[in-house]
């Protein structure tokens, strides 16, 4: 007996209740299985049934960072060569806010020849011949509204349902209600080609969802994944011991206080061991058939948009919900005729090859593309450059009316939806608000909006705050 009496005396109440199986963080992650946080040593991406039968599984969205000109682009607006350089309606500027347009500007033709493509006759610029040979699998929405006029908060508005800082980025959102149909992968990956958008990688954030939802960026030269190499020196097998130690501290730590970030923890670093084998193989595209490359323009070892298209058919291949790439330099406020081209050759045939390529795999059924930037541009030319430098002419933010498209994934393909006036300043049929959009998005993948929700300092958010509502005429 003393002995026994001398072992407990020096045992802390917090150990002996831990030991005896009743620590409160046991019975505080119990509690908290029910709002997605795993179980130690359960995966974190477990596949999540949706609320109803989906039509899309995953997602492949493409963001054209700055904002890409619906006029010269999809919305073929002839009025606007009768009235090119006549001063605009006074309607366009009484009481409305430009980022740059300043006195009374004036209307702006597009210099580009547009045809009718395809069965549905959908309307497409001469600087998308690619695209334009896919015309009948897309759905060409010109009639989506924001609330948000420059950059940073459109983008986050777009992708987060909020113009600020803060919030869950719309794939951190699919990832929560869905999960993860591989475990050696995120369940959420991010490609870049050009610097970071405005509002960085807030665009990926989790926000207040677990961190397990975290967009990963992944990059299409040099090291991947930044970190996850081992060191020069050290094996794969020292750094498995020193994980495994790492993992019995963490799993010692969750017990303790039952904080689901630790348990977020845990599989991440399992996770990130895993992808040591998985990453290398996914990203060398060297291994595709040269037949394929060159159906994308896809160069090994290039860090370009077309090499991410390819890379993303080889994610969603895998298992990963949600492909996420962000292409930079779409904001052209001055010398629109030299800029705008070279965009559209750097993103015309990767994306309309990975629409083809989806729909020969089979894939393209319950796989949703999405195109699109964060607004529109304006009707009326931009002549200086906001400093009052005079410019070739671009255009100017254009909240109010733009243009996105989508493919694949239960949408209704070779339609146009919606329609703006004559000169493409105000939406005139049809209007989607971006809440309406993300409503039908996530209505696509079997998730109700209103019903994904996540309870964050005494109030349930939702992708779509307080709005939004399914766009029907989308749906195939």
């Amino acid at each position: 007996m003393h002995l026994f009496d001398e072992h407990w005396r020096n045992v802390t109440r917090r150990t002996f209740l831990r030991r005896s199986g009743l620590g409160f963080g046991a019975i505080a992650l119990q509690s908290l299985l029910a709002g997605a946080v795993p179980a130690p040593g359960a995966s974190s991406h477990a596949v999540r049934p949706p609320h109803f039968a989906p039509r899309a599984k995953r997602v492949i969205y493409l963001h054209m960072v700055g904002a890409p000109s619906q006029l010269d682009l999809f919305d073929h607006k002839p009025a606007l060569a009768k009235h090119d350089g006549k001063p605009c309606p006074d309607e366009f500027i009484r009481g409305k806010r430009f980022a740059f347009l300043r006195g009374h500007p004036t209307i702006a033709a597009s210099r580009y020849q547009f045809q009718r493509h395809g069965k549905s006759g959908a309307e497409i610029s001469e600087l998308l011949p690619n695209l334009a040979r896919v015309a009948d699998e897309l759905a060409i929405v010109k009639s989506v509204h924001t609330d948000e006029f420059n950059h940073a908060p459109a983008q986050l508005f777009l992708h987060t349902g909020f113009g600020r800082l803060g919030r869950p980025s719309f794939g951190s959102w699919v990832t929560y209600g869905l999960g993860s149909e591989n475990q050696d992968l995120p369940a959420y990956v991010v490609l870049l080609s050009g610097p970071l958008a405005g509002a960085g990688t807030s665009l990926w954030s989790t926000g207040f969802l677990p961190s397990v939802h975290q967009g990963v960026q992944f990059r299409s030269s040099g090291e991947p994944v930044l970190f996850l190499n081992n060191p020069d020196g050290h094996s794969a097998a020292d750094r498995r011991r020193v994980l495994d130690t790492v993992q019995r501290l963490n799993q010692a730590q969750l017990a303790d206080v039952g904080d689901p970030e630790i348990a977020t923890r845990i599989s991440q670093y399992e996770m990130a061991f895993r992808m040591q084998t998985s990453v290398p193989e996914l990203m060398d595209i060297a291994r595709e058939p040269k037949a394929v490359l060159e159906q994308y323009g896809a160069q090994p070892g290039k860090a370009s948009f077309a090499n991410n298209c390819l890379l993303a058919r080889r994610l969603i291949e895998r298992g990963v919900r949600m492909v996420q790439l962000y292409d930079a330099d779409w904001d052209h406020h001055g010398d629109l005729a030299g800029r705008l081209p070279r965009k559209c050759q750097d993103v015309d045939q990767g994306m309309a090859a990975l629409v083809r390529d989806l729909q020969q795999r089979g894939l393209l059924d319950d796989t949703l593309v999405i195109w699109g930037g964060e607004f529109g541009r304006t009707p009326m030319a931009q002549v200086d450059s906001g400093a009052g430098v005079a410019t070739k002419p671009g255009r100017d933010h254009h909240k109010d009316a733009f243009t996105m498209w989508l493919a694949g994934g239960g949408v209704k393909a070779g339609q146009t939806f919606g329609s703006t006036d004559e000169l493409g300043y105000h939406i005139a049929e049809r209007p989607v608000h971006v809440h309406d959009l993300n409503a039908t998005i996530l209505h696509l993948l079997g998730l109700d909006h209103e019903r994904l929700t996540y309870r964050y300092q005494g109030r349930d958010f939702r992708l779509t705050d307080v709005h939004g509502k399914v766009i029907t005429g989308l749906l195939a």
